[in-house]
């Protein structure tokens, strides 16, 4: 298995990096950390940072996972290899561009960048939000699926990860006790769907569909609750196309429950994805 320990940032590429800055810091109320030649870094917690965007081709898009010790970077590159996968060591430049000790890159069945991290950075200094959003962190990624069931048998059969619930063959997967860090859903591509911060409360998503909705930010999705996870959610549009979320209230299983857990099934029709009634526009994979 990978062992993957938690998920780190995303990489994105983007075409134009001011109007990237200007969405993160004053719409998605993210904090710029630094700019360094053609990139931007962003964080949303104490991490150094959760999101990169860098000037090139928004289908550049690569995210990166943790793993625990030198020892684990190496059986997850091996078993990767022997797996059939082509895996690259980082050279030194990237390492610093990552802000990580040491990091190898893969690509997944359907086409999907990954960074497995090593000693990634932290920052000595408290997590400041360029406006008052209520973001608590950087959570999950939701994951385009050329092939959801043979990718599902990829993310838990080699990265080691758990099935939580499924609609339809679209899996939501769990490294760590919370609901999911990863989800599946069908596409005839790769890449990132969406991405997710966790806000404090749903007084956050509240403020944040009107703060949207006034300045002509389109939402895609909510305000509403998962019939999986259980927690509420709003999606709406970034840069490049790309898919937002802010969500608060998700399942965190004890471990007794991680022992217990059987996958629900749902199908695949609105109820499943909102209990409340809303109903998905613009998000490729969530279609009925």
């Amino acid at each position: 298995m990978l062992d993957l320990h938690d998920i780190r940032y995303v990489r994105l590429g983007t075409a134009n990096l001011d109007q990237a800055e200007e969405y993160a810091t004053k719409v998605l109320g993210m904090e710029s950390v630094r700019r360094e030649g053609k990139s931007l870094y962003l964080r949303s917690d104490s991490r150094d940072h959760t999101l990169c965007y860098f000037e090139g081709d928004p289908k550049e898009q690569t995210v990166g996972f943790e793993v625990a010790s030198k020892g684990r970077l190496k059986k997850a590159a091996d078993l990767l290899e022997d797996s059939g996968y082509r895996v690259r060591s980082g050279t030194s430049e990237e390492c610093e561009q990552r802000r990580v000790y040491d990091f190898v890159h893969f690509t997944d069945p359907s086409g999907t960048h990954f960074d497995l991290v090593l000693r990634p950075d932290d920052s000595g200094r408290r997590y400041f939000p360029s406006r008052d959003a209520g973001i608590t962190g950087f959570s999950h990624v939701g994951l385009y699926s050329s092939d959801p069931k043979r990718d599902e048998q990829f993310w838990t059969e080699i990265a080691g990860a758990k099935v939580s619930d499924r609609i339809g063959d679209a899996a939501l997967l769990r490294i760590n006790p919370v609901h999911h860090t990863l989800a599946l859903f069908p596409s005839n591509h790769g890449g990132v769907q969406h991405i997710n911060h966790q806000v404090e409360s749903i007084d956050d998503i509240l403020r944040a569909y009107y703060f949207l909705k006034e300045k002509g930010v389109e939402i895609r999705f909510g305000p509403g609750r998962h019939a999986t996870s259980g927690a509420y959610f709003l999606y709406f549009a970034g840069p490049d196309g790309m898919t937002f979320e802010y969500s608060c209230g998700v399942r965190i299983f004890t471990e007794e429950e991680e022992k217990t857990h059987r996958p629900r099934q749902f199908s695949i029709e609105p109820r499943s994805y909102c209990i409340l009634g809303s109903k998905p526009t613009g998000i490729a994979g969530f279609e009925s």
